[in-house]
């Protein structure tokens, strides 16, 4: 069975829904742009992260789930139904945030949010009042003296305040300062725990380690992975850094420890790795130690080798 081709199917003996569908769905601007045979799904209460670089076909991706574009081939669907056939029907139960939000300059903030309300044909402002507390927005101002970070304050507030069930998020914290991307991480956890469905592209690597179940990798338009954030995490680096009482013990646990990535300067020593934490403390512990330090490999370089190393930043 396609679980990327059917709405529903088995995993364990348990039911799984894909709210959101994307099926091999080609888009090809010319010059390698575009996405290529694009397969993937969010699962009914799962948090996905969209990972890529600048370019890679996220935004494109994006675009053709809300409908605004039409696969050349390939289909892409929510609650079973055909984004681009459908879209009036899909965006009355989904809360969209774009990666470059078009204001009306003339209005003020609040103007705005009561203009998107309308436009949702809500009653009224739904969770706003809230969401702005939440990130302490003053939307009393003109939108066009606003900052980047109060005007993507106002774009989370729009996308969130009818309480949707399902959120596409294109680079939701774009702007914000490190305390307002914490309070959005909140947000989302919180979401999560209410079992709304969330697609999130992101270059913030660690927003996407803490919120996310799966991470769906793209690069140059074209899928190069998709796991659980608890498996990709558990493929990073770790480096372990041990100093030794004196350099000829550093050099004796070198040499017991027979490792090609192991480094040496004076009496500490650097080593690389994996899920063999014990075996080398083992190794460490019939010398004297005075300090010893681990340090973790960012998600973000972990993810370099799938964008090809730093040319495609």
């Amino acid at each position: 069975m396609d679980d990327h081709v059917t709405a529903a199917y088995l995993q364990g003996g348990v039911s799984i829904v894909n709210t959101i569908v994307i099926n091999h769905i080609t888009k090809d601007y010319g010059h390698n742009r575009g996405v290529f045979d694009l397969s993937f799904n969010v699962e009914q209460g799962e948090v996905l992260g969209f990972l890529g670089p600048n370019g890679a076909g996220k935004t494109t991706t994006i675009r053709q789930l809300l409908g605004f574009i039409k696969p050349d081939s390939g289909k892409v669907k929510i609650l079973g139904k055909d984004c681009f056939l459908h879209a009036d029907k899909i965006q009355k139960s989904l809360g969209y945030l774009p990666g470059e939000i078009t204001f009306m300059d003339s209005m003020n903030g609040m103007e705005f949010i009561r203009f998107s309300a309308k436009m949702k044909k809500m009653k009224d402002l739904g969770r706003a009042p809230e969401l702005m507390e939440q990130f302490e927005l003053n939307a009393s101002g003109k939108i066009k003296k606003m900052s980047k970070g109060m005007k993507q304050k106002i774009g989370i507030v729009c996308a969130f305040m009818q309480d949707p069930d399902i959120l596409i998020l294109d680079e939701p914290t774009s702007g914000l300062d490190p305390l307002m991307q914490n309070r959005f991480v909140d947000l989302i956890l919180s979401e999560k725990k209410r079992g709304k469905t969330i697609l999130m592209s992101s270059h913030i690597f660690e927003e996407i380690e803490r919120t996310c179940d799966r991470a769906a990798i793209i690069r140059e338009g074209r899928l190069v992975a998709v796991d659980s954030m608890e498996k990709l995490c558990s493929g990073k680096k770790k480096k372990m850094e041990i100093t030794f009482a004196d350099a000829s013990m550093a050099r004796g646990f070198c040499d017991d420890f027979e490792d090609k990535e192991t480094e040496i300067a004076d009496r500490t020593v650097s080593v690389h790795v994996g899920m063999n934490i014990d075996r080398v403390i083992k190794k460490a512990s019939v010398y004297t130690i005075t300090d010893m330090s681990i340090h973790t490999q960012s998600l973000e370089d972990f993810f370099l080798h799938f964008y090809g190393g730093n040319k495609h930043d």
